[in-house]
Formats: structure tokens, sequence, C-alpha cells
């Protein structure tokens, strides 16, 4: 009696996104590049450094800091939620330029770290630091991607979607900042 191997692999990839109506918003890009939206968050403290950012309807972003920074360790901290938007608008960036070169992405994981310290007590009597030497002084992103493309395909992926980034720029790049009382 012979056996015969049936055996069948299935993979299901991510949820995709609408290819045709991305193509439609970056055809609206290439027609008006000057184009510009803005994101508005409002912050409200709850008490120590706990506080709640309220963005469109949606439930509130918490932010603390850990218990050797004053906090109560309720939620991530400031730099965490900075490094969660970063990896959120690279993970959005990769899908976006898979679904543009028409590449099933199966996984996408974003694995980031960020070296920062905060020897300035933020200006409360700290080291005296220049605002360059604050803030992040290295980020590092490991993607873990597959896809029905190959390895060489995907490094291109996530390499362009970086290079597009909004949220990695915003980093990169100086940007006008301006803060005063309301």
């Amino acid at each position: 009696m012979s056996s015969t191997d049936n055996t069948t692999t299935v993979k299901t990839y991510l949820r995709p996104i609408d290819r045709d109506g991305l193509l439609a918003f970056a055809e609206k890009g290439r027609n008006n590049p000057a184009s510009r939206g803005t994101n508005k968050v409002h912050t409200v403290v709850e008490g120590q450094y706990r506080t709640l950012s309220y963005v469109g309807n949606h439930a509130p972003v918490v932010v603390d800091e850990p218990p050797h920074l004053f906090g109560q360790d309720t939620a991530p901290a400031p730099g965490e939620i900075v490094l969660s938007a970063l990896g959120g608008c690279l993970a959005v960036g990769i899908t976006a330029v898979a679904t543009w070169k028409q590449v099933k992405l199966s996984k996408l994981e974003l694995f980031l770290e960020g070296d920062i310290g905060n020897p300035a007590a933020w200006g409360a009597g700290g080291a005296l630091k220049a605002p360059a030497d604050m803030g992040f002084q290295a980020i590092r992103v490991k993607v873990v991607v597959e896809g029905d493309a190959t390895r060489e395909v995907l490094d291109e992926i996530v390499q362009h979607a970086n290079m597009y980034s909004p949220v990695a720029n915003s980093m990169r790049n100086p940007i006008p900042f301006q803060i005063d009382l309301a």
C-alpha cells in the first residue's frame, strides 16, 4: 500500500488595506505636495506625573513615569509613548509600501529601543544640558517582516517606509517648536 502526501500549507496574510484607496490618496498628494493636516491632542494632568491625553473620540492615552522618576508606573512613560508612535508610523508605512508594491504581508512586528536620560531633571535643578544633549540620543528599530517576497524586497520596503515616515522624519529633522501660555 502506498501512501500519498496530501499535506497542504495554508498561508494567512495580515488584513490588507484598500489598495485603490491608497493609490487615490497618493495621487492626491502628488497633485498637492504642500498639503498638510493638523493633529490635535488635549492633555490633562491627574496628579503626580500621570496624564490623560485625549485624541478625537478615542479612549485617553495614559502616560505616567516609573517610581524611580517619581511616578506611579500606571502607564508607559512619555519616551515609551514616543517610541510607540514611531513604531506605529513605521508599521503604517511598511504596510502601505507593501500594498503599493503588491506584496502580501503575513507578519509584521517592530522592536524599538531608545537611549534617553534625564540628568537635567526636567530643568528642575539638575545638570545643565544643552537641548541637543537631552532627549533620545540613539534609537534602534528591528523589524520582523514576512510576506510573499524575498528578503531583499522586504528590506527595500522597510527602508523606503523609513525614509518617508512622518514620525521618523520628525525625530530626525529639526522642526519649528513653539510653546506659550494659553
